[in-house]
């Protein structure tokens, strides 16, 4: 979801020493009376995601000293690398943080557990079906398995400066009344003035945004034949936010284009100087602007706009435990603790996401207007499996395809014609070669 490199070079050495004492992360205990111990891979980064994780790893061990659990500090940047080589060399941890895509490829290899028949049954049902089906995979044994526990999501919102929207006269949005792509459109050409423009689309990395907002019109990107076959699919579905998002940049001039090329958070400090009013981001990037806005701004955070529907695309943050771990139903009951709804509640606030605990999305914490969490737990209900998570080729897709096309689309370079011919002929050349 979000990836720092502050933490790379210290998880390499981390990662090692903890888990590179016994085959599957598990350290067996030679003596009957001594304590199972248990290694749990933590990709938290932000400060107070990392003292959430510690804190319930500290409450687990304190109240359970027969299972002891040691956390050990990862990163975002370099897990999958490093996952694969522990996989292989028999030393991987036995609670393992990642995200939904890739659990699929670490399944079908055999590196991670079947969850299905040892989730416990509160834990099973306080997550809905469809954050459960971010994590449901083939796995290469011919029936769909759980190779993870979905604990956080992320939707797309959009940060908004008070002054100017209340300014504009628009209609504000709420969560049960969202705007409507034409009305996000009007709106945005209304608050568009001498100095400032109504939105900023920063599209440095384009694909996950375009892909998850493309569901509010059915758009999947994606199809599978009655041969089984995965292709690239870009008809009007697909096509109807590149368009709009496009005809803001250049038909409207209603989208600020010194953010094109920008990463998500990099238009914020012209955000505070009022260049433009409206910012669609991810709901993590309200920290930021909690933390880092200047003395006196006002912001509120809206609910994504809708288009057929106001369905978005997600993946899931997960707990899994390693096929190769020595004790598994250990480790469940630890993870069944950890993503307890207090704890997520816990975690997701230090996060900046969204729980999928039902239970966890109904404590006051989640609920209150500070910081817009209210409108960010609410766009969990809009959530739906993304797509692309079921596709065996998406990342080299989204890297050689995908992100090159959009970024000409969005930089007008192309037509959408052009565009998403690009992105079928020269995506199904990619997807075959997984498809052999």
């Amino acid at each position: 979801m979000r990836i720092t490199s502050a933490l790379a070079a210290a998880a390499i050495v981390a990662l090692t020493a903890a888990c590179g004492s016994g085959g599957g992360g598990g350290s067996s205990s030679s003596a009957p009376n001594e304590p199972v111990k248990i290694n749990f891979l933590s990709l938290a980064w932000q400060k107070e995601s990392i003292a959430a994780n510690k804190q319930l790893v500290d409450e687990w061990n304190k109240a359970n000293p027969n299972i002891q659990v040691t956390y050990v500090q990862g990163s975002w940047d370099n897990v999958n690398d490093q996952l694969v080589t522990q996989f292989a060399g028999g030393t991987a941890p036995d609670v393992i943080h990642n995200d939904s895509p890739a659990l699929s490829g670490f399944a079908t290899d055999g590196y991670l557990l079947d969850l299905k028949d040892k989730l416990p049954a509160e834990l099973k049902s306080d997550i809905p079906q469809a954050a459960w089906d971010t994590v449901t995979f083939d796995g290469g044994k011919g029936e769909q398995g759980v190779y993870g526990v979905p604990f956080l999501q992320e939707s797309q919102v959009i940060i908004a400066n008070k002054k100017l929207l209340e300014a504009s006269k628009v209609r504000i949005p709420t969560a049960d009344n969202p705007w409507t792509w034409d009305e996000f459109s009007e709106a945005a050409k209304t608050m568009t003035k001498a100095d400032t423009f109504g939105v900023a689309w920063p599209m440095k990395a384009p694909v996950n945004k375009t892909l998850n907002l493309a569901l509010n019109f059915g758009g999947t990107f994606f199809q599978t034949g009655a041969d089984g076959k995965t292709t690239v699919k870009a008809g009007p579905e697909e096509r109807e936010v590149l368009q709009r998002i496009h005809d803001q940049l250049y038909k409207d001039k209603s989208a600020d284009p010194a953010a094109l090329g920008q990463g998500t958070a990099d238009p914020l400090p012209a955000f505070y100087k009022g260049k433009f009013a409206l910012l669609p981001a991810g709901v993590f990037l309200r920290q930021q602007v909690a933390e880092q806005a200047p003395d006196g701004f006002e912001w509120v955070t809206l609910p994504g706009p809708k288009g057929t529907s106001a369905q978005q695309g997600a993946v899931s943050q997960t707990l899994s435990i390693a096929q190769d771990s020595k004790h598994p139903d250990e480790a469940m009951k630890f993870i069944a603790f950890f993503l307890n709804g207090p704890n997520q509640a816990k975690l997701a606030k230090g996060d900046w996401l969204l729980p999928t605990s039902q239970s966890a999305a109904a404590d006051p914490a989640m609920t209150t207007q500070e910081n817009g969490w209210d409108v960010a737990t609410a766009s969990a209900k809009n959530l739906v499996v993304a797509p692309f998570l079921k596709v065996n080729g998406f990342d080299e897709w989204k890297s050689k395809v995908a992100t090159p096309v959009l970024q000409e689309f969005y930089a007008n370079k192309i037509t959408i014609d052009e565009a998403a011919k690009r992105l079928v002929d020269e995506g199904n050349k990619v997807l075959e070669r997984y498809q052999r």
